[in-house]
């Protein structure tokens, strides 16, 4: 397949984001012959993450942690080992046994960074996972109605509609590992996940959006299936791709990626009753803005609904291999 690109190398794709949505994306991207930089929000404050973060000052690992686990090629045992999740014991109740590692990876390697380049080494990550800075930030969301709400796991929970979202230290520094991955890529991916609290807090590192901003990469958008209670309730494609045209000031992609497969009738219920519905593709709207949409069947459903990985994973290398071969 290298070989039609017309290079000597696998195309460098940088993917950014955090939560569920970017891990099993990732399972499916690793599969492809890609240099994949994954670069993941260091804004998570709740659960065992935010206890860790609290009382180690380190990074939220919990994130990281997921990214490590998609992209590791490891036993299914060891994987299924380290998200194990502790439910008693002092102290132990809550947290998973890969963010524990992580911070005693972080405490023997001397930092967060190295703690992570370390783990992904044992783990046999195909790739690089860098946290979008070297420090935690703290989220912050100013609402409809002028309050504020902070810290990210408190924003969802406030039952009002977000106006923007900022964090804090405003100026944080990005990784500058990040920021040349960013600048050698030949493709961005920015999403799924959280709107407001796992895509967006990374494009508020300054340099780090600035440097997406002025990359050649081609610019790739996955949109989220389902809306999200109290971050994204009844958003559109288009509301989403505004909510990060407003924070950023500039139009950042080429392309949008959503599903179109029919969900359904007693999966859209069971969402509904926890006040989530599809997002819905208004495409005039979307393609009048000057972003090109590629619609597919994009879902599986188990537990819940997820991307499916395979077939996302297809667009988005046809996608890349298309514009590799355009460059020359």
């Amino acid at each position: 397949m290298i070989e039609k690109l017309g290079v000597d190398r696998h195309p460098r794709i940088v993917v950014i984001g955090g939560g569920t949505g970017l891990s099993v994306m990732l399972r499916g991207l690793k599969e492809k012959p890609l240099d994949i930089t994954a670069i993941v929000t260091v804004a998570d404050d709740g659960g065992s993450s935010g206890i860790l973060r609290s009382e180690l000052q380190i990074p939220p690992p919990g994130d990281i942690r997921n990214v490590l686990m998609a992209l590791a090629d490891v036993e299914p045992l060891l994987t299924e080992m380290l998200q194990y999740r502790f439910n008693s014991g002092t102290g132990l109740a809550g947290h998973s046994l890969g963010n524990l590692m992580l911070a005693a990876m972080t405490d023997i390697a001397g930092d967060f960074v190295t703690g992570v380049r370390e783990l992904s080494r044992v783990l046999a990550v195909r790739g690089r996972v860098l946290p979008a800075a070297g420090q935690a930030i703290v989220l912050h969301a100013e609402m409809e109605d002028g309050s504020i709400i902070s810290g990210e796991s408190n924003i969802p929970k406030a039952g009002m509609k977000i106006k923007r979202v900022f964090i804090e230290p405003e100026k944080v520094e990005p990784l500058q590992e990040a920021v040349e991955a960013v600048r050698d890529a030949d493709a961005i991916l920015i999403g799924p996940g959280s709107l407001y609290t796992s895509i967006i807090p990374n494009l508020l590192v300054p340099k780090l959006a600035e440097s997406i901003v002025q990359s050649n990469a081609v610019k790739l958008f996955v949109c989220n299936v389902m809306t999200q209670p109290g971050e994204t309730d009844n958003y559109s494609v288009g509301d989403h791709l505004r909510a990060i045209h407003d924070h950023i000031g500039e139009h950042l992609f080429d392309y949008v990626i959503v599903n179109n497969g029919e969900i359904p009738p007693q999966v859209q219920a069971k969402y509904a009753e926890e006040g989530a519905k599809a997002v819905h593709l208004d495409l005039e709207e979307v393609e009048s803005r000057g972003y090109k949409v590629i619609a597919d069947r994009l879902v599986l459903f188990r537990t819940y609904l997820r991307h499916d990985a395979a077939r996302l994973s297809h667009h988005i290398y046809q996608l890349v291999e298309g514009w590799m071969k355009r460059k020359g």
